[in-house]
């Protein structure tokens, strides 16, 4: 069975309010530039340096705390809607 079989056999079998919530999840990731470019990204093969692995950390405790924008808020502080 192929990806897009094993695919229509599971969205026959949603019930029409998860078919809803699975609409609106495929749509946004359709539509989000931000995925879209992550998605189309080359993979980073470069080696990482200690100051590259600290800053790494560093941002993702930041987000930890909330100290981070959506890229919602992001496009709105930069007038791109």
């Amino acid at each position: 069975m192929t990806t897009k079989e094993r695919l229509h056999k599971l969205v026959d079998e949603l019930s029409e309010q998860e078919a809803e919530a699975a609409l609106v999840i495929v749509g946004r990731r359709r539509d989000d530039p931000m995925l879209h470019a992550l998605v189309s990204a080359p993979l980073d093969d470069e080696p990482l340096i200690l100051e590259e692995d600290a800053s790494a950390a560093e941002a993702l405790a930041a987000h930890g705390r909330g100290e981070s924008v959506s890229s919602d808020e992001l496009r709105a502080e930069l007038d791109l809607d």
